[in-house]
């Protein structure tokens, strides 16, 4: 699971790396998504399909799908994407611990193959003809989910330094968005037919892409002197580098450090609380978005998920400015305040003037994604990763799984709080659910922490900033 390499390899690796992980969380949320999209299936209009086929009646539930066929459905909804979302934000806590213990490779790998089995019993749901709501609220699991983040995130801090952290972790964080897009799309296909595919190919895809990791991943490497013999292991394989000098072993690693030694680092509280009201409006956006473009613009279920791609668009946009924004002026914290304050206005043009127009609203679409999906994006990987290899730590990369675990932790207490709030307030009218979008922007800013808290980031330790010597022939 490391490696001992010259600088030729040594950048091959480390791209290999970022390509890898980049899979990993697309797939990862992939496989979210396209429940998102399959709402509107789930309890569609019949009255515009007509009269029941089946016996003549007129009722305006008869083509949906039990138990979501109810007045209710709407809560039903929430409460389907709270079980989730809690589950998430529980086991969060609980993942960055076991990160920093266990191998990532077989960590990350078995978390995903999981993923995958579960997206897949959601979908086979359909067509095993299941109408219970326990059933999809079991299959709905967070749990497993939770392997994903602090994994990925740990696997780039370790081979990635901070001077241009920001911008190739911006990049690097496109995977999210990515993955949202490929999921609508791909759950679009099936879901005016067979909308249990929208579901198993997902699953499929994440396994997949959890078995590839699993042989190819190398979650660190380790360096010293080029005139002493090593061998190092990289999933299975052998490398070695010869030299007349009696072999060394790798260092010793460090203790992996507790959870509340990583809350008393400067700046952890306060990120993640900022995190919580950030990812409260990010994950209203990916649960509801289609279902609210389907009910204000009355498009179709495919086209709703087709046009709330553009969401997702704008935050691969915003998560590359405001990694390079943060790098350039060396504020994170003034980036996420500033994007966050600039969201809250356009929120509120979206709902009053959002839909007038097909090119109104790609426009704003693609702003708000990168707005409300910029800082978001610079929390949970740059300044995780800045945090995560803080001074006070004195070198110890141990931290950086359990760190980035709280702060996403906490975010999505946040993520399960904003769809929860969303099927509640959603019945009263689509204007209180934007403002309370509003307020959660305006409180991100407020609770986040100053630049001060950063200055004491460490990148001397990361395999980023090292020397390497020649290579011999």
């Amino acid at each position: 699971d490391r490696v001992l390499l010259y600088p030729g390899k040594y950048l091959f690796y480390r791209g290999l790396t970022l390509v890898l992980t980049f899979l990993c969380y697309t797939s990862y949320h992939l496989s979210r998504k396209p429940i998102s999209i399959v709402k509107s299936q789930l309890h569609p209009n019949c009255s515009a399909l007509g009269t029941n086929p089946h016996n003549g009646s007129n009722s305006t539930t008869w083509c949906s799908w039990a138990p979501f066929d109810q007045d209710n459905y709407k809560e039903l909804f929430g409460a389907l994407d709270n079980a989730f979302l809690v589950a998430y934000a529980i086991g969060m806590f609980i993942s960055g611990i076991f990160g920093e213990r266990l191998p990532l490779r077989y960590y990350l790998s078995g978390g995903m193959v999981l993923s995958g089995l579960f997206t897949a019993l959601f979908g086979l749901g359909y067509f095993w003809d299941i109408h219970v709501l326990w059933y999809f609220i079991i299959v709905c699991n967070g749990l497993v989910q939770t392997t994903g983040w602090p994994s990925v995130v740990a696997c780039v801090g370790n081979w990635f330094g901070k001077g241009k952290r920001g911008l190739i972790m911006g990049i690097w964080n496109s995977h999210t968005s990515v993955g949202n897009i490929l999921g609508s799309l791909i759950a679009g296909v099936w879901v005016s037919s067979e909308w249990g595919l929208s579901f198993i190919v997902p699953g499929i895809i994440i396994a997949a892409v959890g078995i590839a990791c699993f042989f190819f991943l190398v979650e660190r490497e380790w360096w010293q002197r080029a005139d002493t013999q090593h061998s190092a292991e990289i999933s299975g394989t052998a490398v070695s580098v010869f030299s007349s000098e009696s072999p060394k072993e790798p260092p010793e690693e460090p203790e992996a450090i507790s959870f509340l030694g990583a809350l008393r680092i400067p700046g952890v509280v306060e990120f993640s609380l900022c995190l919580l009201f950030a990812k409260l409006v990010s994950y209203t956006f990916l649960y509801w978005l289609p279902l609210y473009i389907v009910n204000v613009a009355h498009f179709g279920a495919k086209e709703a998920g087709d046009l709330s791609t553009l969401f997702d668009v704008g935050g691969i946009l915003g998560g590359i400015f405001a990694g390079l924004i943060s790098d350039y002026s060396g504020g994170r914290a003034t980036t996420c305040c500033v994007m966050l304050v600039v969201a809250a206005p356009m929120l509120f043009l979206y709902n009053r003037i959002g839909q007038t127009g097909i090119g109104t609203s790609v426009a704003m679409l693609i702003v708000c994604g990168a707005l409300v999906n910029g800082p978001y994006a610079l929390i949970t990987t740059a300044v995780s990763a800045d945090l995560g290899t803080h001074e006070s730590l004195k070198g110890n990369a141990k931290a950086l799984s359990t760190v980035t675990a709280i702060i996403d932790g906490t975010g999505s207490v946040g993520a399960a709080l904003g769809p929860l709030l969303a099927g509640l307030i959603s019945p009263t009218g689509w204007n209180n659910v934007f403002y309370m979008l509003i307020a959660a922007d305006g409180l991100a800013c407020l609770v986040g922490p100053s630049e001060k808290v950063l200055q004491g980031s460490s990148a001397g330790f990361s395999p980023a900033n090292r020397t390497f010597p020649k290579e011999k022939p």
